[in-house]
Formats: C-alpha cells, structure tokens, sequence
C-alpha cells in the first residue's frame, strides 16, 4: 500500500504544475503558491487522519497536487525578483530544498516508523505542520513578484487617480472558462509537446529525477535486505546522496562568474547555452555513479562505503543537471517560465511514480549490478544531450513561439 500511496502522490505532483503555472501566470506568483500551500496541510492531515486505504490514496493523490504549486512557480517567482546573472546563485539554493527534501525523507521517515509513540502518521502531521507554517509565513512576506499583475494594477491604480490612457495588456486577458482551458491551462503540455528545447531537457531532467526517486526502493533492496541492515540504519546511505547534493552547489557556483561574462558581452541577456557546461560535467559524474553504485551495493563482500560514496557522485551529478534544466528554462522562456518548469515538472513526476514500480521486478530478476547498468547505459546515451544545445540552441530559441530571447 505504501508504493502505491507514494505513486499517487507522485502522480499528483506531474498533474498539480498543468493548474499551478497558468493560474500564477494569470493572477500572479502569490495565487499560485498560497492556496495550495494551505490546502497541501489540510490534506496531510486528511491523510494522518485516515482509517481506510482508499481516504489514504485519495488524500496522497491531492497532498501532490497541492504541494507540486511551489516547484512549478518558485523558480519562476527567482527569475521575476533576480537578472539572469545573479539568478543563477538564488536557484542553486532553491535546488537544495527539492533535490535534498527526497534525500532526507526516507531518514526522517524510518525513525517516525520505529518510534512506538510516534508511527507513520506522524510523516503526515509534521507535513501538515511544515506546510502551514510555510503558508502563515508567506502570506505575510512573500510580495507578488509577476510583472504583467504588477503593470496591470499599476495601471489600474493610475486611471483611479485621472490618468485615463494608462492600461496594459494584461488587462486584456480573457478569463472565459473555454479560453483559460484551451489557452493556459494546457500550455505546458502544448509547450512540451512543440518546443525542442523543453522536450529534451524536460526528457534528461525527468530521467535523472527518476534515478533519485528509484533509490527510494534500490537502498532498502540493497542495504536493509541484501546486507541486513537495520531500518534506521539501511536510510542512512541516503546522506550520501544529500551530501553530493550539497558538493554540487560549488560546481554550480564555479559557472557562475563565467555565466556573468558571456551575459555582459551579450548586453546583459541570458544566455542560456552558457548553463550546459556544467551539465556535460555532471552527466559523466552522473554515470559513473550509477556504475560504480550497481556493482558494489549488492556485493556484501564489498565496503559499505563504495556504494555510499557512489551515492554521493548520483546525488552531485544529479543536482547540477537539475539545477543547469531549469535556469535554462527559465532564461529561455521568461514570462513563461512557469509553464515551461511545470511541463518539466510533469513528465519527470511521471517519471518518480513509474522508476519504483519497476525497481524490484529490475533487481530481483536481473541482479543489482546489470539493472543499475542499464539505467546507466541510457544515461551515457543522454551525456549527447547539453552538447547538442551548446551547438544548436540558439537556432532552436528562434524557432520558438514562446521563447522570450
């Protein structure tokens, strides 16, 4: 029950960002991160609260929904308040928090599980907890950053006090039921499927996410049942991947001054093909993790340490990749920003809630060390891909309808 209560959250997740990016698109950042911030405890606790499988699902399903708005605006809300030379250092710190949160959740949740005061429930009332006092602070300083609101009430704020021809376009946005279905809501799909550029990084991005969400069930496969750890101690593996997370904000830093450079020679614009160096890096790192992982945490006559040290490299590979996606996506599209991150939201949530189910059946059937391989075969595949948008991006950015340079 606990898989699937998680693979609905996660479906959740890919569902919640098509409803979150056009509403902070049409009403602003605050509407699209508030409301669901609320809701995501009300149905954490309907979730602690349960007393049947099918209450369980249905409140995993919506905790998803509610708590994917931040991931689809956040990063867009960073590229409203920072320029894209400074930006990039805002979301290295913003990656922490969604590359790490999955690292520590398994630590955190197996000692509430063998707490007898405490139990699983517990997972969902410290959620609920966190959640609400994310919302009570937000709603008291988190300012509305979107520019189109901000004009518009401008505007409006100016023709109250007898300035008749001030308005903006925004004003003009037609809210009709069919237009913000078949206008707003769907643009991230729309973006996914017709923008190159959002496919193939979304496709890269989704795919490494799906690695992390796997290790989900890889490590209590390879620590707690293959090596007989005990529960506490079979999660505490997962602190080499957050530790690897952390080793990549100093990658992601090292980009940034040369970042500021190629920015300033092209008048201060973004340029978002000067973000995939670090990708290339990271996606080496990336596969070599994933190998170095495969053939020595299923080996009990192998260290401990080389499958936690492999870890590590899985967790700085991934987050680089991660972080580099959506600054791209982010100097790419602009005012639309939220649509393109929460298409990338999408097909990589997508992603975590099917690489579980496929986890066991992989490793009980092929071993450890061959099913990680295949996994990182395809990675190696997918190294190509920052460098085809180093050569190639800036003819496919003005190809593009939604692309904002």
């Amino acid at each position: 029950m606990r898989l699937r209560a998680d693979n609905l959250s996660s479906l959740g997740f890919a569902l919640g960002p098509l409803c979150w990016a056009p509403v902070s698109e049409i009403w602003g950042r605050r509407w699209g991160i508030l409301p669901a911030m609320f809701f995501l405890g009300v149905s954490s606790i309907g979730t602690a609260t349960s007393k049947n499988a099918a209450s369980i699902f249905i409140t995993r399903f919506l905790g998803g929904v509610f708590g994917s708005a931040p991931v689809s605006n956040v990063s867009a809300a960073l590229a409203d308040i920072w320029p894209p030379e400074a930006r990039g250092s805002a979301v290295i710190l913003y990656s922490i928090a969604v590359t790490g949160g999955p690292t520590l959740g398994p630590i955190i949740g197996a000692a509430l599980l063998v707490n007898p005061s405490l139990g699983w429930r517990w997972t969902e009332y410290i959620e609920a907890i966190w959640a609400f006092t994310t919302f009570a602070v937000c709603f008291f300083a988190l300012p509305e950053s979107y520019s189109p609101v901000l004009l518009k009430r401008r505007a409006q704020n100016l023709r109250i006090k007898g300035v008749t021809d001030c308005y903006h376009p925004h004003e003009r946005v037609k809210l009709d039921f069919r237009t913000v279905i078949t206008k707003h809501f769907t643009r991230p799909l729309l973006m996914l499927v017709t923008e190159p550029m959002v496919t193939c990084i979304a496709s890269y991005a989704s795919f490494v996410y799906g690695i992390l969400y796997l290790t989900l069930e890889v490590f209590p496969i390879c620590f707690e049942e293959i090596r007989g750890m005990a529960l506490v101690k079979a999660s505490l593996p997962f602190l080499g991947l957050f530790i690897g997370v952390l080793a990549a904000v100093f990658i992601n830093l090292a980009n940034q001054p040369r970042y500021r450079q190629i920015s300033a020679a092209a008048g201060g614009k973004p340029v978002p093909e000067a973000r995939f160096a670090p990708v290339a890096f990271a996606g080496f790192v990336f596969v070599g993790g994933l190998f170095w992982f495969g053939w020595t945490a299923g080996d009990i006559y192998v260290s401990v340490w080389h499958p936690i040290v492999a870890s590590g490299l899985i967790g700085a590979g991934f987050n680089v990749i991660f972080n580099q996606c959506v600054n791209v996506l982010v100097d790419t599209y602009g005012i639309y920003a939220a649509s393109a991150v929460s298409a990338n939201t999408f097909l990589r949530s997508f992603m975590a809630a099917g690489f579980p189910l496929v986890a066991r059946p992989m490793l009980y059937q092929m071993g450890v060390g061959p099913a990680i391989s295949v996994l990182g075969v395809i990675a190696g595949a997918m190294i190509v891909v920052p460098f085809l948008f180093m050569k190639y991006g800036s003819a496919l950015r003005k190809r593009s309808k939604f692309a904002q340079i």
